[in-house]
């Protein structure tokens, strides 16, 4: 995937989640009253300004990218006509600088539901939260699961879905809570584990569970094959059946992949049939970081049978109202979700390391684009949720940090002083700075390693 591509697409996503969230402040300001002065998109010089509207606002395109910003008037910042001096932020009520102030995070959770809404109406292709064998002396093992258990609910909460599977067992795995899970077949098994690693959550961590997705054996045919990958350069093809490696007969695929995973950077002799012919090709499978572990992968993927994806794929679809709905809580439970995880990051629970900055959110948005417009509203979806906590956190600087003053006002009766918002701005500004620091660190850390 290209640098450009990836770049453009970050572009549109951070675009419509940032012209979202300030919009909706914007919105609030104009229904409280108060005068807007100017909605940038981007902080620092900016590129693109006109002012329309009856208070000729200035919109504002600005150079750097990541964020925005919308200014009132306010006695605070400089001189204000006497004129206008009702319309100043300062002088609304605490109740209407809330609601201005609170009104970006909504604006963003609106748009998640929105998003939400739209993908379950359409229907959503997904795995159904089938499991394969699990690895012996392995707690799933233990309590009797087997290959083609269907679990449906994990603690009592529903799993359409492998994906929903991995969510719930997650959540319930790092907070250490027992977990029993209801199967399709009617049976209800507990399981007793340890508490849930969370060094790196984007590993395969339920595996120590003996949670593995249900995968049937497939042929070893090659389906596609990638541009530029290991694959394409050897010379493999659609359609080629891979006889065997170094002389060792490769049964299915699941074979194939194990054999490419255990060969990183190391060239392997490889017996096909194309076409009813037989020939022999060499591939270099190349080297890539996963999890710290070094594993080789060659950029193709297998032909499934139709019949057998069927019995795999399930969609997650509903009505309109239903959607709406089921919208609503899926936003609830993520935001619920993600500040719950940040809590257990500040108390040692979970590393740090599974910090996101914008480097890992750019390359999500071009592999989100580039699977479909399904997936990238998935991720616009999950973001915004991700945006409109993180706002909402306590931090000077942030949306949380003005509403904690507000707050204060409203219990004291009388404005935060000038002082006490002053030194909140430095311990704002630090805390950001760390923040961004990490998750920076932790892009690159992600970009080095593969």
């Amino acid at each position: 995937m290209s640098t450009l591509y990836t770049v453009l697409w970050f572009l549109v996503a951070i675009g419509i989640l940032v012209v979202v969230h300030e919009f909706g402040h914007y919105l609030a300001a104009r229904l409280a009253g108060v005068k807007v002065l100017r909605f940038s998109v981007g902080f620092g010089k900016p590129l693109l300004s006109r002012r329309f509207g009856r208070d000729q606002t200035e919109w504002v395109l600005s150079a750097l990218p990541f964020g925005g910003y919308v200014k009132m008037l306010d006695e605070r910042e400089g001189d204000v006509p006497a004129a206008e001096a009702h319309r100043s932020f300062n002088r609304a009520t605490v109740w209407r600088r809330i609601g201005i102030v609170s009104a970006g995070p909504i604006a963003n959770f609106l748009l998640a539901i929105v998003f939400y809404w739209v993908l379950f109406l359409h229907g959503l292709p997904a795995m159904k939260p089938m499991i394969g064998e699990p690895p012996a002396g392995t707690p799933a093992a233990q309590a009797g699961l087997a290959a083609g258990d269907e679990i449906r609910r994990v603690n009592g909460k529903a799993t359409p879905s492998f994906q929903d599977l991995r969510l719930n067992l997650l959540r319930a795995g790092v907070a250490g809570d027992a977990l029993t899970l209801e199967l399709a077949d009617g049976r209800s098994v507990r399981l007793e584990a340890a508490p849930m690693q969370t060094e790196n959550l984007e590993q395969d961590i339920l595996r120590p569970l003996g949670i593995v997705r249900y995968e049937p054996e497939i042929a070893p045919v090659i389906d596609k094959v990638l541009p530029g990958g290991a694959a394409a350069r050897a010379g493999f093809r659609s359609g080629d059946r891979l006889i065997a490696a170094d002389g060792k007969p490769v049964a299915n695929w699941q074979d194939w992949v194990q054999l490419v995973r255990q060969h990183p950077a190391q060239s392997l002799r490889i017996e096909y049939e194309r076409q009813g012919r037989r020939g022999e090709l060499t591939v270099v499978p190349e080297a890539v970081d996963e999890g710290g572990q070094r594993v080789g992968k060659i950029g193709a993927g297998p032909k499934v049978d139709e019949a057998t994806l069927a019995t795999l794929i399930t969609e997650v679809r509903y009505g309109p109202v239903d959607a709406l709905v089921q919208g609503a809580v899926k936003t609830w439970d993520t935001s619920l979700f993600t500040l719950e995880m940040m809590g257990r990051m500040v108390v040692g629970q979970v590393s740090w390391k599974n910090l996101s900055g914008p480097l890992t959110i750019a390359d999500y948005a071009g592999q989100s684009a580039a699977l479909g417009w399904i997936s990238f509203v998935g991720f616009l979806a999950l973001v915004s949720v991700s945006l409109g906590v993180l706002n909402l956190l306590p931090i000077p600087l942030l949306d949380g940090g003005h509403l904690m003053y507000y707050v204060a006002e409203v219990f004291t009766g009388r404005p935060v002083s000038e002082r006490t918002m002053e030194i909140g701005s430095r311990i704002g500004m630090f805390l950001l700075l760390l923040l961004m620091s990490f998750a920076l660190f932790n892009d690159l850390q992600r970009l080095i390693g593969g």
